[in-house]
């Protein structure tokens, strides 16, 4: 029996384990990890790797090398004001962890066990390994095709809904729920990656991709009888985003992937997820001094629906990459240089301009895809996280809105042609102090505005949302946590029609999905089970595909 060799990579911050042959079991903590005294074995290493990449490495880097948030490296980086983490110590690192930060990083305790946090303060203080390749080659390797293009319906095999089907992610669970919004049924519940952060619809619906936080993409064919899997590939070692070709003529063609460990972008066939090419995004810093960025991550990805690009986000950089899918062996890219760092964003009504949160510049972007130039940098609030935004249309004209993480702050941007386009025309409040909102969402037959606070400290205020009235802004209502349920309420998203608003409850003692009247803004009905784990986003197939928000 050969001995089983064991490689240890600390990918995003999340420690996976390659198998180089042989069936032995390895011998438990057989090396440590041990800087000036702190000590921490392999499975220990494992364990922690695994909370920064679930929750840590998305505002602080794959590699700890600090983004919306600051690095968290044991010894500072040259010219960076950010201490070490040796330097802040057990007792620094842990009452950061434990309480949180008013700039929009969430307290932990209560969230994370007392030791886990103990595990993750001398984690901290450990230098992380470097990041292995993972080009095309290895990306091959990872695809299955597990229903051939030929083997699969010409059309739906059921008399249901498509365009009302809901995909949930429930995260922690690595599974997708797919429920029909008529009947609000559980079609089925379906293994994927770990941690999925988004879900992307082909530009019929026909088809939904999740990725996930391990890189992994899914596809879903919803023509079967009930959703199945039908492809699988692993496009990096961590992500956050996918998209389709929906421009005329390219229609379900192709889909591309973000990279946020190794940072690419990569195209893939979208019917069978066949890599066909990969791109990496390393390169120079949108600012002055032109810092060479090689963790330069890929954050949102839309698809436009008037040319056949894609728009992908570069976060570190402060790039907006207009991508160029007629060729997809040798995408164009135009990079447009904006401000740091890129994170969620969506189009405005037109479907023309597309707006982006630069967290850390407390900006939103404006791009102009058809024209591929900058149109305007907005100063909004500390640290905006729209979401995709919403859009709304009142007095003050055609309104694009975000949220914001680091205070109580919505902000509406004017984005018709006239006086005071491209600026905040209206700033309000949500009830209750600090900031924690995630998301807002609207629906074109929709009054009302809905609001989260997710990430807020105060346990009250991230258990409700609240609602706005559209045509005056003015505060309607706090919608609080019914009985029988526990968390934090998180994403809305609205029904084909408009008419109803789907909320989740996660981060609780009992997960549910809530579903609210949006004319009357009562309860109308709550999902829940032991299928119902921890759910976050979640994303209806029309308004998905056809990007309403």
């Amino acid at each position: 029996m050969k001995k089983r060799h064991l490689v240890y990579l600390l990918l995003a911050g999340s420690l996976v384990m390659y198998s180089c042959g042989g069936d032995e079991k390895p011998k438990e903590d057989a090396v440590e990890t041990k800087i000036e005294g702190i000590r921490l074995s392999d499975t220990e290493m494992q364990k922690a790797s695994e909370i920064y990449f679930d929750k840590c490495a998305g505002c602080h880097g794959s590699s700890r090398l600090g983004a919306t948030g600051p690095h968290l490296l044991p010894d500072a980086p040259e010219g960076n004001a950010a201490p070490g983490t040796k330097l802040l110590g057990d007792a620094g690192l842990r009452a950061f962890i434990e309480n949180g930060t008013p700039a929009g990083m969430p307290e932990w305790k209560g969230i994370m066990a007392d030791e886990e946090i103990t595990l993750m303060v001398k984690f901290l203080q450990v230098a992380p390994p470097v990041v292995p390749p993972f080009g095309l080659k290895e990306i091959k390797e990872t695809w299955k095709v597990i229903v051939p293009v030929a083997d699969r319906p010409t059309k739906p095999m059921h008399k249901r809904n498509i365009d009302n089907f809901f995909g949930v992610i429930m995260r922690d669970a690595g599974k997708v729920a797919i429920i029909d919004g008529d009947t609000k049924e559980e079609l089925a519940v379906l293994k994927t990656g770990f941690a999925v952060h988004i879900l992307r619809t082909s530009a019929s619906g026909r088809y939904i991709y999740s990725v996930g936080r391990d890189g992994r993409i899914t596809m879903i064919d919803t023509y079967t009888e009930t959703p199945t899997i039908v492809a699988e590939v692993r496009g990096a070692f961590d992500a956050r985003s996918v998209d389709v070709s929906k421009y005329k003529g390219y229609e379900d063609k192709y889909l591309v992937f973000g990279g946020y460990s190794p940072a690419h972008i990569a195209i893939f066939d979208a019917q069978t997820l066949e890599p066909i090419s990969v791109t990496p995004t390393a390169g120079n810093a949108c600012d002055g001094d032109k810092e060479y960025i090689k963790e330069a991550r890929v954050a949102s990805i839309v698809a436009s629906h008037t040319d056949p690009v894609w728009i992908c986000n570069i976060k570190e950089r402060g790039i907006v990459s207009i991508v160029d899918y007629t060729d997809p062996l040798n995408p164009g890219i135009t990079e447009i240089p904006t401000a740091r760092f890129l994170h969620d964003g969506g189009w405005d009504v037109t479907k023309k301009y597309f707006l982006v949160a630069a967290n850390a510049s407390n900006k939103i972007v404006v791009i102009d895809v058809p024209n591929k130039k900058l149109v305007t940098m907005i100063e909004t609030g500390i640290k905006p996280h729209p979401g995709r935004g919403a859009n709304i249309k009142n007095k003050l004209g055609n309104l694009w809105v975000t949220s914001h993480l680091g205070e109580n702050k919505l902000s509406f941007i004017k984005t018709n042609p006239g006086v005071g386009q491209w600026t905040v025309v209206k700033e309000i409040q949500a009830p209750g102090n600090g900031g924690g909102a995630l998301f807002v969402k609207t629906h074109p037959k929709s009054k009302h505005l809905w609001v989260d606070r997710t990430l807020n400290p105060d346990a009250v205020l991230n258990s409700v949302v609240d609602v706005f009235d559209t045509e005056t802004l003015e505060h309607k209502k706090t919608i609080t946590m019914p009985e029988g349920v526990d968390g934090r309420m998180v994403h809305m998203e609205y029904n084909k029609a408009g008419d109803e608003v789907w909320v989740s409850v996660f981060m609780g003692k009992i997960s549910a999905i809530l579903i609210y009247n949006d004319k009357t803004l009562e309860l109308k009905q709550i999902i829940k089970g032991d299928w119902v784990e921890n759910p976050t986003g979640k994303f209806n197939v029309y308004n998905t595909t056809h990007d309403v928000y």
